[in-house]
């Protein structure tokens, strides 16, 4: 009998962006190899903004939807950043 575990990665940071304290989740997606992020967090009504980071091109993490608050699209360095670090 075989058994193949896939590591399931789930960790939560706070980011100060738009001059407030945020709490990012990540999630990092099962049989992606590794490439595909799911990011949520509340905005400033509570509602949940959810989208994907992508790794391109072996460097860099980015945000791959566009229809984004402003806030969350000037804090994809940071994100990345955040993503690479727990992935050490």
């Amino acid at each position: 009998m075989n058994f193949s575990f896939i590591r399931n990665v789930h960790f939560t940071k706070l980011v100060k962006t738009a001059d407030r304290l945020r709490e990012f989740n990540f999630r990092l997606l099962p049989g992606t190899s590794n490439s595909s992020v799911h990011v949520d967090v509340p905005d400033d009504r509570g509602n949940r903004i959810v989208f994907k980071m992508n790794k391109e091109d072996g460097s860099q993490w980015r945000i791959t939807e566009h229809h984004l608050p402003v806030w969350v699209i000037e804090s994809e360095k940071k994100l990345n950043d955040l993503i690479e670090e727990e992935l050490r």
